[in-house]
């Protein structure tokens, strides 16, 4: 957990893996923003506002996309590829129209059943786009890959900006929580939550050096460690005493962290 608006980030696992790049900041955009070609192909995908439905798939546990051919009642005929299944009526949910799909914040959804809301988070992810607002929640699903999303340059785009202004990012969670500070002169939280190996303990890291980063006094002797460095050093003891292996990480923290940074009245990092 991480001391100092009360937003909250939720975060799901997914595989993969890549190895680190190396060289100048790449531009994050293809990890941050919908593209105009991406934009395009969603919404020539079949639709009908009438017709299009989400059902339940017992095989996975999630759902399937259909249309339906008849109504009995409360029993719902609907055709999911060459095949047809009846449903109850309740389970039966509609399709937001194709220009909502990889909405950056699932608020302005039409449609906010579950199916809706999970196949925005999935087509978003499945697009390298791991950021996603649902209100005043951030939503983020862990790749398990390195994507050059937290570099200095991706830190300029969301100083100063508000939340609206930017991609959905861990980063304009902190840059919110940093401007109500500086406004309203009140204490401000963050609220990092998930499954085991989700990233808490990863976000929580970008959060510090985001602040770390553009609140920086500017004064440190070299050799002197920064405050971020000394915040992380910190875990290392913690998890000694406090991890242990789950099924999504050999390496789980099993205890929740509180972190307090405090800041003077010019905003600078002060301990």
């Amino acid at each position: 957990l991480l001391g100092f608006v009360h937003f909250s980030l939720i975060l799901l696992a997914m595989p993969g893996h890549v190895a680190k790049l190396t060289g100048p900041d790449p531009d994050p955009s293809p990890w941050l923003l919908v593209s105009p070609e991406l934009k395009k192909t969603l919404k020539d995908k079949p639709y009908d506002p009438k017709k299009s439905v989400w059902v339940p798939d017992k095989a996975n546990g999630g759902y399937l996309e259909g249309l339906i051919e008849s109504v009995d009642g409360k029993k719902v005929t609907v055709k999911i590829g060459d095949e047809s299944k009846v449903f109850k009526q309740q389970l039966v949910e509609q399709v937001n129209p194709p220009k909502f799909d990889c909405s950056d914040d699932m608020a302005d959804l039409t449609y906010l059943g579950d199916p809706c809301v999970l196949w925005n988070s999935v087509v978003r992810y499945m697009n390298l786009l791991i950021y996603t607002y649902s209100g005043l929640f951030c939503i983020a699903i862990n790749p398990y890959k390195r994507y050059p999303i937290y570099t200095l340059r991706t830190m300029e785009l969301y100083v100063g900006k508000r939340r609206n202004e930017c991609p959905p990012h861990i980063f304009a969670i902190a840059e919110g929580a940093y401007q109500g500070m500086n406004l309203s002169g009140v204490n401000q939280s963050i609220l990092i939550t998930g499954e085991s190996g989700a990233g808490k303990t990863e976000n929580t890291k970008k959060v510090i050096s985001y602040f770390a980063t553009i609140c920086s006094s500017g004064k440190r002797k070299e050799g002197e460690a920064s405050l971020e460095d000394m915040i992380v050093q910190t875990n290392p003891i913690l998890e000694a005493w406090g991890n242990a292996k789950t099924v999504c990480n050999d390496n789980s923290s099993r205890f929740g962290k509180f972190i307090r940074i405090h800041f003077n009245q010019a905003g600078k990092l002060s301990g």
